[in-house]
């Protein structure tokens, strides 16, 4: 998908209160229902790339994540287990017993979770640019430094192009009129790139506090996707394979030349493998193309 054309649908949101935050969510399409959770200081809507290939065939449910967006206000504490018992009253209010959980970066954490207290929740798990230790995201190299600083600090084209840097790669950059790229990528994030929700920091330390690594091997039976990107430098290829490796059976794909918005940049490589993987979950059952 080209990141010239992005256009984030007016869906009909609905509300649904929860331990202190009304919970906003959405439903797109028919067929085997389908849950998308978002990563840190990105919007429900930040799914649209898939759910515009997947609501043909699958009923695809996305939410704000707990003080993100319209599901205001945060309520509770931020916690990956609270994100997790998010979905699952999301789901209970959108009538969906089970779903595929699809999550990119904190949002595979909490679909690692979801799945891991709630097995029957879970018919398959498919994780993009995800790590099953938070504390390895969150490690402060000095690139990450360097560069999350100049995120939050300067003029606002300064943390934009610092942003872009982080969810980019190289060569999506390279001759890009940078200041178009992230006007356009803003709606899909829910924000202007110069600015970071106030939440995003408690999601952060939620994501710090979390391990899924000892339990990953409960999941077996789940059939499972891991989606890693070459020049990711929050979720490393690394730590996509140690999911892949911990959960029998999982299936493990590398992009070269992508980043952490791997869903943004690649998305038609990333919505047929989503496909593929659903139906095969599904079990050979016919699901329109």
């Amino acid at each position: 998908m080209s990141t010239a054309s992005i256009d984030v649908p007016e869906g009909e949101a609905r509300t649904v209160e929860h331990r202190g935050c009304r919970l906003a969510y959405t439903v797109r399409g028919a067929g085997p229902p389908v849950l998308l959770v978002q990563g840190v200081g990105v919007h429900g809507a930040g799914w649209t790339p898939q759910v515009d290939a997947l609501s043909a065939g699958f009923r695809c449910l996305y939410f704000d994540n707990r003080g993100m967006g319209m599901s205001q206000p945060a309520g509770a504490r931020v916690t990956v287990e609270q994100m997790a018992e998010d979905a699952r009253v999301v789901m209970d209010a959108a009538g969906m017993e089970s779903a595929h959980l699809i999550g990119h970066s904190l949002g595979g954490l909490v679909a690692l979770h979801l799945a891991l207290a709630s097995r029957e929740r879970a018919r398959s798990l498919a994780l993009m640019c995800a790590f099953a230790r938070g504390r390895d995201a969150t490690r402060l190299t000095p690139w990450m430094l360097w560069t999350g600083l100049r995120s939050r600090v300067g003029t606002r084209a300064m943390r934009r192009d610092a942003f872009l840097r982080i969810v980019m790669p190289p060569s999506a950059l390279a001759g890009a009129d940078r200041a178009a790229l992230a006007q356009r990528l803003a709606p899909l994030f829910g924000h202007d790139l110069a600015d970071q929700p106030p939440v995003a920091m408690k999601q952060l330390a939620a994501m710090r506090a979390y391990d899924a690594t000892p339990r990953l091997g409960e999941l077996a039976g789940t059939p499972a996707l891991v989606m890693s990107a070459e020049h990711d430098r929050i979720a490393p290829p690394s730590s996509g394979r140690a999911i892949a490796a911990g959960i029998p059976g999982a299936r493990y794909v590398e992009f070269a030349g992508a980043s952490h918005g791997l869903p943004i940049q690649r998305a038609d490589e990333v919505n047929a493998l989503l496909l593929e993987h659903l139906r095969a979950a599904e079990g050979g059952r016919v699901i329109p193309a």
